[in-house]
C-alpha cells in the first residue's frame, strides 16, 4: 500500500474515531438527560389520564350512587370492627359472661384505657388485660369465644402457664385490644 494511502486511511480513523467520541459525548450531555425526563413525564401523564378517567367516572349519576350505597354499607360494617365509647363499658361485662359460661376461674379484668392511634382522627385503641385460671380446653374456648365477638376484639398477646397447685388448671393472661370511637365525634354527631 502506498504511503499516501496509509496517511489517508490512518487520518480518516482518527476523524472518524473523534466524531465518535464527540457523538458519544453529546448523547450522554444532551440525549440521556432528555430520555429520561421523557419517561418521568409519560409516567405523570399516565398517572394525570387514570385520575381523569376516575373523575369521569366518578361524574357520572350512576357510580355516585355505586359509591354512596359502597360507602353506606361500609359504615354498617363499620361496627364489627368498633364500638363505640359508650358501649365499651359493656365489653368487660360481656368478657366476664363469656368466662362464666366457661367456668373459668380467677378472672381479673384490667383496662388500660383508650390510646391515641398514629393518624386517626375518628378512633382510638382500648387495651385490655384479662387473667384467670382455666383447663386448656376452656382456654381455647374463651380464644374462641373472644376472637368470634362482635365487635371484633384483638388478641394481641397470650400466656399459659401450668399451675404448680393444680394440674389441671393453668394460669392464663391475654391482651386484648378493641376499637373506641373517640369521644370527640359522638359530641360533634350528635350535636
Amino acid at each position: 500500500m502506498k504511503q499516501i494511502h496509509k496517511k489517508y486511511l490512518t487520518n480518516m480513523i482518527f476523524v472518524w474515531a473523534g466524531c465518535f467520541v464527540l457523538f458519544l459525548f453529546l448523547y450522554f450531555i444532551v440525549l440521556a438527560p432528555q430520555n429520561k425526563t421523557k419517561k418521568q413525564i409519560l409516567t405523570k401523564l399516565a398517572k394525570m389520564k387514570k385520575e381523569l378517567v376516575d373523575a369521569q367516572q366518578a361524574s357520572q349519576f350512576k357510580n355516585q350512587q355505586n359509591l354512596k350505597k359502597r360507602i353506606e354499607d361500609l359504615r354498617e360494617n363499620a361496627g364489627d370492627f368498633v364500638i363505640s365509647f359508650e358501649d365499651s363499658a359493656n365489653l368487660t361485662f360481656d368478657i366476664s359472661q363469656v368466662a362464666d359460661g366457661l367456668k373459668v376461674t380467677g378472672l381479673s379484668i384490667k383496662s388500660k384505657g383508650n390510646q391515641p392511634i398514629k393518624d386517626c382522627k375518628s378512633i382510638s385503641e382500648n387495651q385490655i388485660y384479662i387473667s384467670f385460671d382455666a383447663a386448656f380446653n376452656q382456654f381455647f374456648a374463651m380464644l374462641n369465644e373472644l376472637e368470634r365477638h362482635r365487635p371484633v376484639v384483638f388478641i394481641d398477646k397470650f400466656a399459659i402457664t401450668r399451675s404448680n397447685d393444680n394440674y389441671s388448671q393453668n394460669d392464663v393472661s391475654m391482651e386484648l385490644s378493641v376499637f373506641v370511637t373517640k369521644r370527640e365525634n359522638i359530641s360533634r354527631d350528635s350535636g
